[in-house]
């Protein structure tokens, strides 16, 4: 099958690249680690490895686990949503030719070696480097430059400082399992308990230590929240919270994800020799 993106990813950001490929009318398919990490679950694709089925934006993304499923999704209209972080199944599809590649992880470093199922690789935000590591970038940082294409200069580097209001963000207190205590879309007051970190699996579940509880910093709604279930780490982001509570808010994808999606759409209608190839089957 030819004119079909590689999409590495399916977070939130890389969600509102999907859309805007989508829309247009551009064939992908989703690559993801075995046990996604995404906080704004209710608007990303990553979310078909533990559900098999998802829907953003009225879109539908499908786990699918070989090509003939795949080919099977994308003719339905869907997206399809592939478990190979380091696209080694993929890169044994013959029946599929990669026209390019988008880097959406968002790892905010270098990535660990250069994928070479293409020749011509997008990569989103810090880390990346035309002519060293990709043929164009795009900036992510929220300003004037956000969803700017770059083919000469890397992307603004990591600041480590969240956008907005850094109270917003919740992060894990110790290392553990998060159990939730509230969903997305809930609004909330403040010091009401959103999650807790359970550090002993064999500990008691009936009393919670204050040091082990994530509680709201202010009021609002709840607008993102790691999967319950899953092992995180000390001060990792597991949550946030929206002061201008609205809950439909939560169910929509960001202005910064449609932004870098129309970034990524430009770079690919750039080259005449990748624009040929989208809209082939």
């Amino acid at each position: 099958m030819e004119g079909v993106i590689l999409l590495r990813g399916g977070g939130d950001l890389a969600s509102g690249v999907a859309l805007r490929l989508y829309r247009a009318g551009i064939k992908f398919l989703i690559t993801e680690r075995e046990q996604p990490l995404a906080v704004r679950r209710t608007v990303s694709f990553s979310e078909a490895v533990y559900e098999n089925m998802v829907e953003i934006e009225g879109v539908m993304g499908v786990l699918v686990s070989n090509p003939e499923q795949a080919e099977l999704v994308l003719n339905s209209d869907r997206v399809p949503v592939l478990v190979d972080p380091e696209l080694e199944r993929v890169a044994a599809w013959r029946s599929f030719l990669w026209p390019a590649l988008v880097d959406a992880r968002l790892g905010k470093s270098a990535p660990a070696a250069v994928v070479d199922l293409t020749p011509f690789t997008i990569g989103l935000g810090p880390g990346f480097f035309p002519g060293k590591n990709c043929v164009a970038a795009v900036e992510t940082l929220r300003g004037h430059t956000l969803g700017r294409v770059y083919w000469n200069r890397a992307p603004e580097e990591d600041t480590g400082i969240p956008e907005g209001d850094p109270i917003r963000v919740l992060r894990a207190p110790e290392d553990g399992v998060i159990h939730g205590h509230a969903r997305i879309g809930d609004q909330v007051q403040v010091g009401q308990i959103l999650a807790h970190i359970q550090v002993n699996p064999q500990g008691r579940t009936d009393t919670i230590p204050d040091r082990l509880r994530i509680e709201a910093p202010f009021a609002g709604v709840l607008r993102g929240l790691i999967r319950p279930g899953l092992v995180v780490r000390r001060e990792m982001k597991i949550g946030d919270i929206d002061p201008r509570n609205e809950p439909a808010y939560c169910f929509l994808v960001s202005d910064k994800a449609l932004a870098v999606g129309g970034g990524v759409l430009e770079a690919l209608l750039t080259r005449p020799e990748v624009r040929s190839a989208l809209w082939t089957s």
